[in-house]
């Protein structure tokens, strides 16, 4: 029956876009100085409250690095905080696994490819280790979900991308729950098997074969998870 009514920005909200028009134009570089609070109100023709409410947002977002007796300065935005705000929207949104399943297959099949091409003796090196450690500690569910966590985060780093371990890390947290329900059922030799079929492609740089090893993988995955469910909701409702 009513439309809603369009909220007008706040001066605040003006100013904070303003600056980080700025920034995103890199009309103000990483490391830069701005003025004082008084300056900046100066400037913009606001009260030094105003300005305050207009860098404390774009301190909460990381963008500026507020610090007793340095004043502001551009910051860079961490990766760990991009992904930290992507998986604090996947939790607050409360997405399904079927969601993230979806994306996950999207990006780490991809990303075992690239890692098969651009990775490294000490790359190859490293996602052995990890899994090798996660073969001892498949007794401790604790352990082996983290290290297990750690053998994909290592594949992504074999990509010398960035921003795939970025991407991946924002959905990292989400899928620690997953990973250690399906160790918890007993997954965790089929992963571990799993695991070396990639690593064995990625060892020999076979980027179709490490695409096809990595979907093998979360496919299986997908249904383990899937059977536990349906297991745990028949115990549940059984006389």
């Amino acid at each position: 029956m009513f439309e809603q009514v369009a909220r007008a920005p706040s001066l605040s909200d003006k100013v904070s876009s303003q600056m980080l028009d700025l920034i995103l134009s890199n009309k103000l570089q990483v490391g830069d100085r701005l003025p004082s609070e008084r300056e900046l109100g100066e400037q913009f023709g606001v009260s030094r409250t105003v300005i305050r409410e207009a860098v404390r947002g774009l301190a909460t977002k990381g963008v500026i690095d507020v610090r007793t007796g340095s004043g502001l300065r551009v910051a860079a935005v961490e990766g760990a905080a991009v992904s930290e705000m992507l998986g604090l929207y996947l939790r607050g949104r409360q997405i399904g696994y079927a969601n993230v399943h979806e994306v996950r297959l999207l990006l780490e099949v991809h990303v075992a490819g690239l890692a098969a091409a651009h990775a490294e003796a000490a790359d190859v090196e490293q996602i052995a280790t990890v899994n090798a450690q996660m073969a001892e500690a498949l007794d401790d569910v604790d352990a082996a979900t983290q290290l297990d966590l750690e053998f994909h985060r290592a594949i992504a780093r074999a990509t010398h991308n960035d921003l795939y371990l970025v991407l991946l890390d924002s959905i990292g947290d989400y899928l620690v729950d997953v990973r250690r329900s399906n160790l918890a059922a007993g997954f965790g030799k089929t992963a571990l098997a799993h695991h070396e079929a990639i690593l064995s492609c990625i060892r020999q740089h076979d980027d179709d074969g490490a695409r096809e090893a990595m979907a093998t993988h979360l496919e299986a995955v997908a249904v383990n998870l899937l059977d536990s469910e349906t297991a745990e909701a028949q115990a549940v409702s059984a006389p």
